[in-house]
């Protein structure tokens, strides 16, 4: 789950985290109003679900961007007044963009120098893990990509958690130095706290910035949690913005299905996250391509079948549907049950390509095979895969 950078500031303050006072406003008048109160030199930031604001900009006046710098009141009200309502572009986006509802207005930093700090899981040591570097303002993959000695990393113990040494370690290797480094070095621990206590994806600040006072403060803040955590975060998912979120991806959630849109023309419905990787592998191994990942679970019922056909009906890159499935938990026939139920009350035109294998697979053939709909069968993942490329219009 996202949350909105000021957001992410707020969750920052209540741990001492240093950020740059400012509101949040949805109308141009309450910009103003906020703009007033704050006084001198201000910046205006679109809040959306999106990095590359600040070069993002709106399609009908290239010239306004995300992120912009005023001075006057008045000034704040106008690049509000063409933010809000209104789609801002950026590399994250796609083409569509996303509407900006709410603009944050806050007091400008006085800048000597720009970071770059994150805190993400690494997968392959089990380590929450630093990544930091002096490039900040840019996009850490480019960094990664063209600068990769610019990039520090530094694992976590989970046995003994964020230690003094962390932070030193880091702070010195970014080149702070005297009492600049112990302030930094405090700042990444407390970051380290957040991540843990949050049950967070990701926490990153681009850019941390160094003040030509002496002062490390975070400009900006993403979070990301993990949603498998978030029945012990109430207070947490209340930070939800639905208004955010891809329509079918809030749909798949709703329904406790996983679901996440890709840009093929072969929807995808499968029951269990394995089999839905391997299941796209194989679509793309006969020169397919994939338009989703879509996990029903193991413990799929009729109704969230339907939702999820009805979910990948809305894209309208979709040309064929092949569904995967695998009777465990979720027996054969229950699914062909489900499946059959789904493509009845959506009126499904297009060609369905289904193979199914495991616990009551001759039922479930059975019942798909008399259900008088035109259903192709497929033997095995190599014939679904071929056949659900064909239907769509071939491969590469």
């Amino acid at each position: 789950m996202k949350i909105h950078e000021f957001q992410g500031k707020e969750i920052f303050r209540r741990y001492g985290i240093p950020v740059p006072d400012g509101e949040i406003a949805t109308t141009p008048d309450e910009a103003q109003k906020i703009a007033e109160k704050l006084g001198g030199k201000l910046v205006v930031k679109a809040q959306i679900h999106a990095g590359g604001r600040g070069k993002g900009s709106l399609t009908k006046a290239a010239e306004i961007h995300g992120v912009k710098v005023v001075t006057e009141a008045k000034d704040a009200r106008a690049h509000a007044q063409a933010l809000l309502g209104n789609a801002l572009h950026t590399h994250q986006t796609g083409p569509e963009g996303q509407v900006v509802r709410r603009v944050l207005i806050e007091r400008a930093t006085d800048i000597a120098k720009e970071y770059y700090v994150g805190l993400v899981l690494d997968r392959e040591t089990a380590r929450v893990t630093f990544i930091a570097s002096t490039e900040g303002g840019m996009e850490i993959e480019k960094v990664a990509a063209e600068m990769p000695e610019k990039i520090l990393r530094l694992g976590v113990d989970p046995a003994t958690g964020v230690q003094a040494f962390h932070g030193r370690k880091l702070a010195y290797g970014l080149g702070f130095t005297g009492d600049t480094a112990n302030k930094a070095a405090k700042l990444l621990a407390k970051l380290y706290q957040v991540f843990i206590d949050t049950d967070a994806s990701l926490v990153e600040i681009n850019p941390l910035v160094l003040t030509k006072s002496g002062d490390v403060i975070a400009l900006d803040a993403k979070v990301n949690f993990d949603d498998n955590a978030m029945t012990r975060h109430p207070e947490l998912l209340a930070l939800r913005d639905v208004e955010e979120e891809d329509t079918r991806e809030r749909a798949a959630k709703d329904a406790e299905l996983s679901y996440v849109a890709l840009d093929g023309n072969i929807g995808c419905l499968v029951n269990g996250a394995g089999l839905a990787m391997s299941t796209m592998d194989i679509i793309k191994y006969v020169g397919g391509e994939p338009a989703n990942f879509l996990d029903v679970g193991g413990g799929a019922t009729a109704a969230q079948v339907t939702t999820a056909f009805k979910i990948i009906l809305q894209d309208p890159k979709v040309k064929a549907i092949l569904v995967n499935i695998f009777g465990g938990i979720a027996k054969c026939d229950v699914i062909a049950s489900g499946i059959i139920t789904a493509a009845k009350e959506v009126g499904l035109k297009m060609p369905l390509i289904v193979r199914l294998e495991g616990t009551n697979v001759e039922l479930g053939k059975k019942l798909l095979g008399e259900s008088g709909l035109s259903i192709t069968p497929a033997n095995d993942m190599l014939d679904a895969a071929k056949k659900a490329v064909k239907a769509a219009g071939g491969g590469k």
